[in-house]
């Protein structure tokens, strides 16, 4: 480009979104003067979702200011934990997050995913439609105009993810009180109940039952529930909630 140059402090957090050599502290950028702030943040591989203030020359400045030559543009990231006004908080997962759409599950999160692969449009369109927060690993999918708002998942470890999430948003947490399987909400049943959908081993092991109000899934304190229950009280001791 032949326009105008312009400096770039990009904050630490960033840095890992931008090419090696614009990964410096300071780094100059020539546009083609016509283009948004919004558009050469992205230009540099920055998802605007992973963005929070924009300071130009020091001054608070928005997506759509066009930078002129030799100023100054401070991106900084978003502040956590980051509150997402105009409507519930709720959240939607990519085919590549299901393991984390589970967890969240478990902790009682709203978290909407997809098995299979619907493509970037339809999950940006029903980002848009139910106004969830769309989660991913996908820069391309996240810089889609139609998605309502979105948060890049840093990490590919399942932990790691968890933590992120939680961290960013700050979500209520009402442990068990959701199906895994299909984020429908449970309620509380007896063997009498359910016990015709049972196996005989688990029909005269167990007494304590929750069913999905929306896919009829039944769940008791199997032998997995030591492990989730894990994952459980370390996400209540850190981001607060109450385990149920």
């Amino acid at each position: 480009m032949n326009g105008p140059e312009i400096h770039f402090s990009l904050a630490p957090e960033l840095r890992l979104f931008a090419v090696p050599e614009r990964r410096r502290e300071r780094t100059s950028v020539r546009t083609d003067g016509a283009s948004s702030l919004g558009h050469v943040v992205e230009s540099l591989g920055v998802p605007l979702t992973e963005v929070g203030r924009l300071l130009v020359d020091g001054r608070q400045a928005t997506v759509s200011h066009v930078p002129r030559a030799g100023e100054t543009v401070e991106v900084h990231a978003v502040v956590r934990p980051q509150h997402v006004p105009g409507a519930p908080l709720r959240f939607l997962l990519d085919v590549h997050l299901g393991t984390l759409a589970r967890r969240l599950r478990l902790l009682g999160v709203d978290a909407a995913y997809e098995s299979e692969d619907i493509g970037d449009a339809a999950l940006a369109a029903r980002s848009a439609e139910q106004r969830r927060v769309l989660l991913s690993r996908d820069r391309g999918l996240l810089r889609r105009r139609e998605i309502w708002a979105g948060a890049y998942v840093y990490s590919d470890r399942p932990d790691e993810q968890l933590r992120d999430v939680l961290g960013r948003f700050a979500p209520d947490l009402a442990p068990w009180t959701r199906c895994t399987a299909c984020n429908g909400r449970l309620r509380d049943t007896d063997k009498e109940q359910v016990g015709d959908r049972l196996e005989h081993g688990t029909r005269s092991t167990y007494d304590v039952f929750a069913e999905c109000t929306e896919c009829d899934r039944i769940y008791w304190r199997g032998a997995h529930h030591a492990r989730l229950n894990t994952i459980v009280e370390n996400a209540v001791s850190e981001f607060g909630g109450a385990a149920v």
